[in-house]
């Protein structure tokens, strides 16, 4: 597929695939039109924008430490959880990428989950120190982040950026509050945080996700972004064969079954 950041797209999807709605599970059947500009020519991309297109057809052993910890920490699963961290900090992954991953949840699985898996981070951080681990702390943010007005624009450059086109619809028109919450919230307040990159973002989005039941129309949409972020199918299956040999078949499944069903409605798909 294209390195470039947004895949073309010359038809109309859905909005039940709308990423847009993938934070809050909602279903939809309102149309999303899909901006055919190539994104990373015509408007720029600073780092957090920006992701380095995949020189590889499969993950790194850091990428695919993302994939369990963001799985279990969804499903609310300490023990399971703890393991995983302990192995994505052997990995390479930093304090700072564990934290970001973790925060991120709350987007998708809700506060509660999102502060036992930090709290879980701090056992993990706490025990490995005592065994005269020193973790690398990774990144602070390298810019603030925009409040106010500026955030909301922010925030929706982001998520037309990464969906491929302005986010739209009758859902939207009815609740224009949650339009603005994913728009500062998600897109805004959490993917202008620069020290972790787009892919390694969505990786975990689609490791939350997959572990929900009923999610599966987000699923797919977050599995069209993946790809917008420059990550190939092939990566995206060696995703699913993660979930099969780390997490959950089940999990597994629906990881693949979402990204089939978003290569058969993508023209040109590998």
């Amino acid at each position: 597929m294209s390195n470039t950041m947004i895949t073309k797209h010359e038809k109309k999807r859905p909005m039940a695939s709308t990423l847009a709605v993938v934070a809050l599970g909602l279903s939809l059947s309102a149309s999303l039109s899909y901006a055919s500009a190539d994104v990373r020519e015509s408007q720029g991309m600073n780092r957090t924008q920006a992701t380095i297109p995949s020189v590889s057809e499969t993950l790194t052993a850091r990428q695919q430490a993302i994939i369990p910890i963001a799985a279990f920490a969804a499903a609310g699963d300490m023990a399971k959880l703890n393991a995983a961290l302990n192995q994505g900090l052997d990995a390479g992954l930093t304090v700072s990428d564990a934290q970001e991953i973790l925060v991120q949840l709350y987007a998708y699985a809700g506060f509660p989950r999102s502060l036992n898996a930090l709290g879980e981070l701090i056992n993990v951080l706490e025990a490995r120190k005592q065994s005269g681990i020193q973790d690398a702390p990774g990144q602070e943010p390298s810019r603030a982040i925009p409040k106010g007005d500026a955030l909301l624009a922010a925030g929706t450059a982001n998520q037309t950026r990464l969906v491929g086109g302005p986010v739209q619809g009758p859902l939207f028109d009815f609740a224009p509050a949650i339009d603005e919450y994913l728009k500062v919230h998600l897109f805004g307040a959490i993917f202008e945080r620069d020290n972790l990159d787009w892919q390694s973002r969505e990786l975990a989005t689609v490791g939350m996700l997959s572990t929900l039941a009923g999610a599966e129309s987000q699923l797919q949409s977050h599995m069209s972004m993946s790809m917008n972020t420059g990550l190939t199918a092939s990566q995206l299956r060696q995703l699913a064969q993660v979930l099969a040999d780390r997490v959950d078949a089940e999990h597994a499944r629906r990881a693949r079954e979402a990204l089939e069903r978003h290569l058969a409605t993508t023209s040109g798909a590998e």
